[in-house]
């Protein structure tokens, strides 16, 4: 039997699989609370902060809910309503006060709620074809959820929603076009000489310059990523650094450096999901954002994380895999930046500049744009705290062409490297929607939902921030997303870690549950890093021209080096100082 043979075996096993189980294997449906920091208006309606704006809400006592836990939890029939607001009248402290949660229904199919992440990377594994890989798991999560109408009942649904429209607008339509223009007029080449003879002597000055970046570019996730991929790569090119490199260090500074530089969106979004009912330090959105940044230290992972590229870019790493070692050995010694048989995400129209006859680059064409770039995203974030990406890049793409026909470049020269950038970056683009859909498909299969779960057995103490760090690995890396991972874990993490301290007397709580925080921040951030199916990871990918497949096996090895010294690390601070 041919490799092509077992590999069609593997997918269509999976297919029936899922078929079966959708079939005949009936949901587990369960209870999720979330604890409210509710406030009272001048007109008495009950309200919590959701996305910085109040929403109202009216509650029922816990005993008339529909979604009662004590009735829902572990059932095999559907319940009349997805989402609760429920009261829970209790002692606080000796005083009666009334406690407020909304209560979300969920559905799992045990650990077949896996199946269609296993199945999409299992075959990104094998195959090194990330589109199939991920139809096949978006396939196998429909059978799962029997849905046979896969284009009207799944593709279409995802495609034509809001965050599909915003991929298209700015990964294929503004990066892909300004990544074309600078391909056109020579911007990017251009800039590349420029930091050649002014401040790069050699591959490690060029790795270095890429980390800096990743550090001055701290927003995170894509931004990040999109920002330090296009303005490196040239430079990095010209000096034999490796795509396989080059990936991973703007991968490993993107949401790690966001988490410890937290002066972005991360602050606001995780504050609420921490609330813990009669926990003092967590009381208010002022003392959740304190506690936020109080976790800073403890993050270990992403502390390693960002000193092993440091140490990479310096070529002193503390942990080398084999798989990059190879690739960098291969760079220096050939000036092959992929590996035999890659597939990079950025398509042969990007890797070098067709700039017309006559036409001379200026290296003002790269500055000024992505200056403008940057000044728009960080002014909007000041304002409204969030940056406008699509405002900063298609800003920069009109001022790149504009600049370009200024200086004498003929319209349908700018419309052809428009053009050949939208070619370049449509594979990565597809992927990347592809991902989205497959990442929705697992969220509603329930399998992190099934995961935590799993926490709620009784577990020594000092064990918990690393039980927490390899759940939200497993979710994150099965969903392609770290916030996504938040709104799922940090419900259960918090209340538990507040009930483990109780219960085992420990002298320090507040440390201990600012460890399990940061085993929750840290773990997600690992998964989403290394998932296939995660939007960094591709974008990681697609604007460093690397392989995607290249990427993950290259990148998993330090990432998992550096979640291993910070899961040492939280246990030993756990056990002495907790």
């Amino acid at each position: 039997m041919t490799p092509g043979h077992r590999k069609f075996l593997i997918f269509a096993a999976a297919l029936v699989v899922s078929w079966i189980v959708g079939v005949n294997v009936p949901a587990t449906w369960t209870v999720e609370q979330v604890a409210l920091d509710v406030q009272t208006d001048a007109e008495g309606r009950l309200y919590y902060i959701f996305k910085k704006q109040p929403a109202y809400f009216e509650a029922v006592p816990l005993a008339q809910a529909v979604l009662n836990p004590a009735r829902v939890d572990g059932s095999r029939e559907e319940p009349a309503v997805r989402e609760e607001f429920v009261s829970v009248e209790t002692l606080v402290g000796g005083e009666a006060r009334t406690l407020y949660y909304q209560h979300v229904a969920k559905h799992h199919w045990g650990f077949w709620s896996l199946l269609p992440a296993v199945v999409a990377v299992l075959l990104c594994w094998l195959t090194r074809e990330p589109v199939p890989s991920l139809l096949g798991g978006i396939v196998a999560g429909a059978l799962l959820l029997t849905r046979y109408d896969f284009t009207g009942d799944v593709l279409i649904p995802s495609l034509a929603s809001t965050n599909a429209a915003g991929v298209l607008l700015l990964y294929l339509w503004l990066l892909g076009g300004l990544m074309g223009i600078w391909s056109r007029t020579g911007a990017a080449q251009a800039f590349a000489e420029f930091m050649t003879v002014r401040f790069v002597r050699g591959p490690r000055s060029a790795k270095l310059v890429s980390w800096m970046l990743g550090v001055v570019f701290f927003q995170g996730g894509t931004v990040s990523t999109v920002l330090v991929g296009t303005t490196v790569k040239p430079i990095a090119d010209k000096e034999k650094v490796s795509h396989e490199e080059l990936a991973y260090i703007v991968d490993s500074t993107a949401s790690p450096i966001a988490s410890q530089l937290a002066f972005n969106a991360w602050p606001g979004y995780i504050q609420a999901f921490i609330f813990v009912s009669g926990v003092s330090f967590l009381a208010t959105e002022a003392d959740r954002l304190s506690f936020f940044f109080g976790s800073v230290p403890f993050c270990f992972y992403a502390i390693f994380a960002v000193l092993g590229t440091f140490l990479l870019s310096i070529e002193k790493p503390y942990f080398l895999g084999g798989r990059l070692r190879a690739a960098m050995e291969r760079s220096r010694a050939t000036g092959q930046l992929d590996a035999e048989g890659a597939a990079p995400l950025s398509a042969k129209e990007l890797q070098g500049s067709n700039v017309p006859e006559g036409y001379k680059p200026h290296i003002l064409e790269f500055f000024l744009p992505l200056g403008s770039l940057i000044a728009i995203a960080v002014g909007t974030f000041l304002a409204s705290g969030s940056p406008n990406v699509q405002w900063a890049f298609g800003f920069a793409l009109l001022l790149a062409a504009g600049m370009a026909l200024a200086k004498g470049m003929s319209l349908k020269d700018v419309v052809s490297g428009f053009h050949d950038g939208l070619k370049g970056v449509v594979l990565g683009s597809v992927i990347l929607l592809l991902a989205i859909t497959i990442g929705g498909i697992s969220k509603e299969t329930g399998g992190g939902v099934f995961l935590v779960e799993q926490l709620g057995q009784a577990i020594p103490y000092f064990l918990l921030p690393v039980l927490l760090q390899v759940i939200t690995i497993v979710i994150a890396f099965s969903t392609g997303t770290s916030w996504g991972t938040y709104a799922v874990a940090f419900p259960l993490a918090m209340p538990l870690a507040w009930a483990v301290a109780g219960a085992h007397g420990l002298a320090h709580p507040e440390l201990f549950m600012t460890l399990c925080f940061a085993a929750v921040m840290d773990g997600s951030v690992y998964g989403d890093q290394c998932s296939p199916i995660s939007d960094t990871t591709v974008l990681s990918s697609m604007c460093t021209g690397c392989d995607l497949m290249d990427h993950v096996k290259t990148q998993i090895p330090q990432a998992s080096m550096a979640a291993v010294l910070a899961a040492v690390c939280w246990t030993v601070v756990a056990f002495f100082t907790a």
